[in-house]
């Protein structure tokens, strides 16, 4: 099976085939940082973060591109609400940005521009568009002249005629199409500006992303990537002005992820459900965060709700428990992981990166590890086989995004924080482990029910075996 990508611009999945053998290019559109990230930035974060390490996993060379839009209208209010310079705030942003992203441990992309590393690439741009006829000047603005592209609307499907008939003549009365959108913006008092030829101004949102990825990828990169929300009129704007001034597509696939809804409600500020990254990970793991957000595949909506949060981090301590165990039974012995888990795995990833399946496949990775324990702690098992177990896990673990911290170390982290979430005192459970202990060696069987029951109730689970008693926290 070869890798198979869905293409938003033709609505199928299609044989990826990179432009050049092995070495793909992927630019992903990112933040405009006027404010602390969401949790949807966190999604598209992580679906594109796992994107970039399946393409390495595949044997690609990958130089991914993710920019920061670092001027802006959002930009210049809030910075003038604050009282601070439009500079002040994006540092401050892009510092919380890393902060955020790191936590989720998101690799660093190949190159991370700033929109404004780029004015010269952007108005090269639009000079090439109005020499072309495809923009024009108007009252120290420019605008793309979007009937002059025929292939407006492939991306997104939409029909120029229609978006026309409903679309309302903007206060700026100098466009000659309500539709015609800004590459240059003539500077006005306090606002952030740089010298042109038409006049002090900056540039347009979407002229932005076309300049960056054509000077760091090429005219034509292989695949362009963000959030279902920028395909229209975003990225339909992006491969008319890229295309317009260089006849070429700006990318062959087109990349989107889906929309996050809180308790099945679209995210939204007026509505209240809005979250930032900070207010998820202060109360869930960010890794249990992360391995959520790849429970679903990428393009489809995700519903993010405590409830799911609470699973995903039982499910986290349970692939972490899998490993510990392991690890301790092996002492360091090591194998190849099984070649058909990792066929199964790699088709997963080849299947327009199924993160859903390839999280099943680790699932069955780690119910057969804990089969292996169970045998050997029984003096019946294969050594060599659960090593190959154990390093399919932290390979798939790899390109998922997981086991980012030494196993121990997580659970005892996880045990601690979520018996103080429980009001469970660690002293409280081993002193009664170790009453049931004593009363297992008398043999009063009765007794030594009754206290895994009262730790049950608690939300204590207990996990014997031939090397001890461990527990976990079940309550939330």
């Amino acid at each position: 099976m070869s890798l198979r990508i869905y293409n938003t611009l033709t609505g199928k999945k299609e044989d990826f085939r990179p432009i050049r053998d092995g070495q793909v290019n992927m630019y992903v559109c990112g933040v405009t940082v006027y404010d602390r990230c969401h949790i949807g930035h966190a999604r598209a974060g992580v679906v594109f973060d796992f994107v970039f390490r399946s393409l390495a996993y595949l044997g690609h060379r990958v130089t991914y591109v993710r920019n920061f839009t670092d001027v802006d209208d959002k930009i210049i209010a809030r910075a003038a609400e604050r009282g601070i310079s439009c500079d002040a705030l994006v540092d401050e942003n892009i510092k919380a940005f890393y902060e955020d992203m790191d936590s989720l441990f998101l690799k660093r992309p190949t190159h991370e521009p700033r929109a404004t590393q780029f004015i010269p690439q952007m108005q090269e741009l639009i000079h090439a568009l109005i020499a072309k006829g495809m923009a024009y000047e108007a009252e120290g603005d420019v605008f793309f002249a979007v009937d002059r592209f025929a292939e407006y609307g492939k991306l997104s499907k939409r029909n120029v005629d229609e978006l026309e008939s409903g679309a309302r003549v903007a206060v700026n009365d100098a466009k000659n199409n309500p539709l015609d959108f800004a590459l240059w913006k003539s500077a006005k008092p306090g606002e952030p500006k740089w010298p042109s030829p038409w006049g002090e101004g900056r540039p347009g949102w979407h002229i932005e992303c076309s300049a960056m990825g054509r000077e760091l990828l090429g005219e034509t990169f292989d695949i362009h990537g963000g959030g279902k929300d920028l395909v229209f009129p975003h990225h339909e704007n992006e491969i008319a002005q890229s295309q317009g001034a260089s006849g070429k597509p700006p990318a062959n696939w087109w990349m989107h992820n889906g929309f996050v809804n809180i308790n099945k409600e679209k995210m939204s500020k007026s509505l209240g459900n809005f979250f930032t990254i900070r207010d998820v990970t202060a109360k869930f793991d960010p890794e249990a965060v992360r391995l959520y957000l790849l429970s679903t595949h990428y393009r489809s909506p995700i519903d993010f709700a405590d409830a799911y949060l609470a699973e995903a981090e039982n499910h986290l301590d349970r692939l972490y428990a899998t490993a510990h165990r392991a690890e301790k039974l092996l002492a360091g012995e090591t194998a190849d992981a099984p070649g058909d888990l990792r066929q199964k795995f790699r088709e997963a990833l080849e299947d327009d990166f199924n993160s859903a399946t390839a999280m099943a496949t680790l699932n069955e990775t780690v119910n057969a590890a804990n089969a292996q324990c169970d045998l050997i702690e029984r003096k019946k098992g294969d050594r060599k086989l659960l090593a190959g177990l154990h390093a399919a896990l932290r390979e798939m673990g790899d390109v998922l995004g997981i086991f980012n911290r030494p196993a121990a170390e997580y659970l005892l982290e996880s045990r601690r924080k979520r018996a103080s979430s429980a009001g469970i005192g660690e002293q409280e459970v081993e002193t009664l482990i170790q009453k049931r202990l004593a009363a297992r060696a008398e043999k009063n069987f009765a007794e030594a029910d009754r206290i895994r029951n009262e730790l049950a109730q608690k939300g204590v689970e207990l996990k014997d075996s031939p090397t001890g008693t461990d527990w976990i926290i079940t309550a939330k």
